[in-house]
């Protein structure tokens, strides 16, 4: 974590002009793109989402939720968006039915895993408040390349061959030939570029109504309705924040999961932060971790019926009461939520003005759910799995309500002024992954391209019994000799994880120059600075 290096080499990117970080070097070229055409941080990371919808639609796309961090150098906090969706009016009667069956998790390929997609409605509350550029400007860039046709990456092939039996009919865009598109095939997308383009044109409508809304309700047996999607789903929200490791963080209130990250920081340093050379520091940053993470099942709801106020998940009254808990010399036992795996695409970029922004944007489990909408070339997410079933918890699937979710992407500012950007795809790891950085990056001061390169641990989470620590290659010997010692079961992976990422990071110095490395384990994502 602060120090060994795996056998990666990110490359470092400075600039003054704007920066961008993104999953793929395509999403980055756009948002760059528009940076050149005179938009601003706002316009390029849309721009970016809409690419990367695009050519990596078992991420994220259309079809799903965003969240997004948006910091002037001026602003005192970030303007926050919240534009996940809500479960539909047809909500109770299929969480009943579910419970009739005895099904006690909600299936991949249920109606109740679609909750209304909020990127779009995001995309135009973003660009109407913060937007230089037009939004057919913007979306120039994605439009372009799913007419014209992309090269398919190794995990988009993967992803649509394992999933071929769900969508080669219903999604053919993606089967060139009527087969799984392999790696380097070029793959079309002419009805989403006409979606696109009626986005620009015709604003909302153009998905939540019309045959593509038509069309999306249908899909699921109405349980989303013409009311349901009629509403929009963006929201700007108040930021929640903490002061740790000499900065001022923010991130997404619930429902998102990213007090998570700001929490295990704050009770880090209420125990202690040991020295980088220290192998007990991976203990304590996995302890003040796990500690963090272990109610989240629990708490964590729509915040119209959470039971605790977002305020107080951060208050020193818990932070003291988990950090009471830590014991240097063994592991804890905290209950722990279940792994969730992430079909997610964060991207950050910063304008040569100082305004930055931090975008999440996701399908949730890879593809997302399996529904496809024809109609407008995409796939629907199924972030509604995020839902308990069980009644009267505040999570319970209801008509209207938002599920808890695991997108939790951070803006941060140190005593200068100067923003860093930072986030990552993982769906439950996004927290750990998010705390590791700000460790490396923000408690030690290192360079964003030894962070990245720095060896990472996944904690998966499996219950109370025993904290089970998984490692990439290049952890220290004596590091993984104190976890073990600690009570931790070590397992060491032998090459890096692709799926612990890829996080974007970009840093700002007082002068104003950018400093921004992508994360190597995926070989898609890319830095660019101007």
């Amino acid at each position: 974590m602060a120090r060994a290096t795996i056998p990666l080499r990110p490359v470092q990117v400075e600039a003054y002009g704007g920066m961008a970080v993104t999953p793929h070097h395509l999403s980055t070229a756009a948002a760059t793109t528009i940076l050149f055409q005179g938009g601003n941080a706002v316009d390029a990371a849309i721009a970016a989402n809409a690419v990367q919808g695009v050519v990596a639609p078992e991420t994220c796309g259309i079809g799903g939720d965003l969240f997004a961090l948006v910091l002037g150098p001026n602003d005192p906090a970030p303007i926050t968006l919240n534009s996940s969706g809500r479960a539909g009016s047809g909500a109770a009667e299929l969480a009943d039915d579910l419970r009739t069956a005895g099904v006690t998790e909600i299936p991949q390929d249920h109606p109740a895993a679609v909750t209304v997609p909020g990127c779009v409605d995001g995309w135009l509350a973003l660009n109407e408040r913060f937007g230089r550029l037009d939004l057919a400007t913007v979306l120039t860039p994605a439009i372009r390349l799913a007419r014209g046709g992309f090269a398919a990456n190794q995990e988009l092939a993967a992803a649509f061959a394992a999933r071929r039996e769900q969508f080669s009919a219903a999604a053919p865009e993606m089967y060139p030939d009527g087969q799984p598109p392999l790696a380097s095939a070029r793959i079309q997308r002419p009805t989403l570029a006409r979606t696109l383009e009626r986005i620009a044109a015709e604003g909302r409508d153009a998905l939540y109504s019309g045959e593509v809304g038509r069309a999306i309700s249908e899909a699921l047996d109405g349980s989303l309705s013409p009311d349901d999607l009629g509403r929009s789903q963006a929201e700007w929200v108040d930021p929640l924040s903490a002061e740790v490791l000499g900065m001022t963080g923010w991130t997404i209130p619930p429902n998102s999961q990213g007090y998570i990250s700001l929490l295990s920081l704050a009770v880090l340093e209420a125990i202690g932060v040991p020295e980088p050379e220290d192998p007990s520091l991976w203990h304590a940053v996995i302890e003040s971790y796990r500690l963090a993470a272990a109610d989240r099942d629990d708490v964590l709801a729509d915040p119209e019926s959470i039971e605790i106020s977002a305020v107080d998940l951060l208050g020193d009254t818990r932070v003291a009461s988990l950090a009471d808990r830590y014991d240097p010399n063994r592991a804890t036992d905290p209950t722990s939520p279940p792994p969730a795996a992430g079909g997610t695409a964060y991207m950050t970029v910063l304008d040569g003005e100082g305004l930055g922004i931090s975008l999440i944007q996701s399908n949730f489990h890879g593809i997302g759910s399996g529904f496809a909408v024809p109609a407008g070339g995409f796939i629907l997410h199924d972030r509604g799995r995020g839902f308990d079933l069980r009644p009267g918890h505040p999570n319970e699937l209801s008509p209207g309500r938002r599920p808890l979710h695991t997108l939790s992407p951070t803006v941060w500012r140190d005593a200068s002024g100067s923003t860093s950007l930072l986030g990552t795809r993982g769906g439950f790891m996004q927290p750990q992954l998010i705390v590791q950085m700000a460790v490396s990056a923000f408690g030690f001061g290192l360079e964003p391209s030894i962070s990245q390169a720095s060896p990472r641990w996944m904690v998966p989470l499996p219950g109370p019994t025993q904290s089970s620590v998984e490692v990439e290659p290049g952890t220290p010997e004596d590091v993984i000799g104190a976890l073990e010692e600690r009570g931790h079961a070590v397992h060491r992976h032998e090459i890096p994880q692709a799926g612990w990422g890829p996080v974007s990071l970009i840093r700002s110095r007082p002068d104003g120059l950018a400093r921004g490395a992508a994360d190597p384990r995926v070989d898609t994502a890319s830095a660019a600075g101007l």
